[in-house]
Parts: C-alpha cells; sequence; structure tokens
C-alpha cells in the first residue's frame, strides 16, 4: 500500500494532497529515511511524522485502503513509547510557556488611548489657528 494512502487512512492528513506534501517535503521519514509518496508500506514499519512542532514515531500495525472512523484508524498504528513522552512533554511546555502578548511593553493603542489622542488634537491649538484668528490692522 502506498504510503500517502496509508497516512490518509490513518488520519494524519486530511486529503492525501497533504500527505503528498508533507512527504515530499521531508517531514515523513520510514526507518530514518527520507521516501517518496508511492513508497510501499508494509506492517512494522515505523514511520517518523513531523507534525507542527512535534515529531511522532509509530509503528505500522494495519493497512486500510478506505479513511474510516477514527477509532478505526488509529487501530492502524501504535505510537512509541518515546513518542508518547516526549508528545506529552512538549505539550506541558507550550501550556507553561508565558504568554506573548503579557511581555509587550509598548505596542498599538488601546481604544481609550485613541480616545484621549483624538481629543487632545481636537481642543489644542495650533500658533498657525492663532495668527489667522488676529487683525493685522
Amino acid at each position: 500500500m502506498r504510503l500517502d494512502k496509508w497516512l490518509w487512512a490513518a488520519r494524519f492528513y486530511k486529503t492525501r494532497a497533504l500527505a503528498v506534501d508533507e512527504i515530499n517535503l521531508g517531514r515523513v521519514r520510514v526507518g530514518g529515511v527520507p521516501v517518496k509518496p508511492a513508497r510501499d508500506v508494509r506492517v512494522g514499519d515505523v514511520l517518523s511524522i513531523r507534525i507542527g512542532a512535534v515529531t511522532r514515531e509509530v509503528e505500522v500495525r494495519g493497512l486500510s485502503a478506505q479513511r474510516g472512523p477514527a477509532p478505526q484508524a488509529q487501530a492502524l498504528y501504535a505510537e512509541t513509547p518515546a513518542s508518547i513522552t516526549a508528545r506529552e512533554a512538549a505539550a506541558e511546555a507550550r501550556r507553561l510557556a508565558p504568554e506573548p502578548a503579557a511581555s509587550l511593553t509598548q505596542g498599538r493603542p488601546t481604544k481609550l488611548d485613541r480616545r484621549r489622542l483624538a481629543d487632545w488634537d481636537r481642543w489644542s491649538a495650533s500658533a498657525d489657528d492663532l495668527d489667522a484668528g488676529t487683525d493685522p490692522g
């Protein structure tokens, strides 16, 4: 069975075209070696699949040419224990990471700041306005 079809049937990617793109970018490896989308997948193969920042290592347990429900798709593979712990550690690190917006001290003005600026511009007088209002004569 083709690798791109298996990745689609196992619900790693939503479409076969996405699976082909990821394989061509080298984000899917079989036995640590980059492969092509048409490579045959066999039961017992160990795949390394990088999705986002997380790399998952899975062992192929079954083959299916049809995309079925999630429980059926999960029966097609087994994730290695090392991959599970690495994925959980990455999720915990993301959860504990500081909020990026909290570190900003200067940025775009808030709505209240914009209103204050607009009021200040409306009521401020410039030297040109004063000169235009005086009678030279």
